[in-house]
């Protein structure tokens, strides 16, 4: 059975459900469009979020129009680790009245840098929606690794343990399928695309010429941002996420 988007009453966004953390991805109601932030300088990931709802409120928008987040942790968790800190993240979103139907909205990304990582997992960026006459649909696919099911467990990792090229090659292939599925869903096509982002600790040539750049149709003009950081869970070797926005801003929230 297909999943339904689901209509946040009050963000001015439609999400696809995924799992207990964060939402595969949202797209903008008409009449409303998504902007793309990163922070000047990141921040503690919770006095982040809180500075975040106090620039909402300045700009005339709600914590609701919050839809998209990105973090940056020190490592990779532990299954359970990862567990043990979302639940920390949602119980914030809960008590901010953000969950919709039982299901939690904001699409999300959270990586860990290789070099210069932080000591606490920390605010990088995030995106929110507001009024706007563009025609354009915009939106935000979350980040997703080679794990294909929603059960956060490590036996459904891809090719688990093996970083040789096949089996890179393997799960680059099973993230495309899941960021296009992802798309589909949300009404999107690849040629909507504005910015494609990919984290790994890898060689990324042959994943990037044999599979992204062949998959993807905004690549081969807009390029990849590739950050050198490992997925948030160990064992996964390569995550991705996509966003079709009009704008792109810096701001400082300290």
């Amino acid at each position: 059975m297909t999943t339904p988007l689901i209509s946040h009453p009050y963000g001015g966004y439609e999400f696809l459900p995924g799992i207990d953390p964060y939402s595969s991805g949202v797209v903008a109601n008409p009449g409303m469009e998504i902007v793309h932030v990163n922070l000047s300088g990141p921040l503690p990931w919770l006095v982040g979020l809180q500075r975040v709802r106090l620039f909402l409120e300045r700009i005339g928008q709600t914590r609701h129009s919050l839809c998209g987040v990105e973090l940056r942790c020190p490592e990779p968790h532990s299954m359970d680790g990862f567990i043990k800190f979302n639940g920390r993240y949602q119980q914030l979103l809960q008590e901010w009245e953000m969950f919709v139907d039982g299901f939690n909205p904001v699409a999300r990304t959270n990586v860990a840098p290789v070099e210069s990582p932080p000591q606490e997992t920390m605010l990088f960026g995030f995106s929110y929606t507001r009024p706007s006459d563009h025609h354009c649909p915009t939106f935000v696919v979350a980040g997703g690794g080679e794990l294909p099911h929603r059960e956060l467990d490590s036996r459904h990792i891809v090719r688990l343990g093996d970083t040789r090229t096949a089996a890179m090659l393997e799960k680059v292939r099973c993230v495309l399928g899941i960021m296009q599925h992802r798309l589909d869903r949300l009404g999107m096509k690849a040629a909507d695309i504005s910015a494609t982002d990919v984290y790994t600790a890898q060689p990324l040539f042959e994943s990037l010429t044999e599979v992204i750049v062949a998959e993807i149709d905004a690549v081969p003009h807009q390029g990849v941002r590739w950050f050198y950081a490992r997925p948030p869970i160990e064992g996964i070797e390569f995550e991705m996420d996509l966003r079709g926005v009009r704008q792109e801003n810096v701001v400082d929230l300290v």
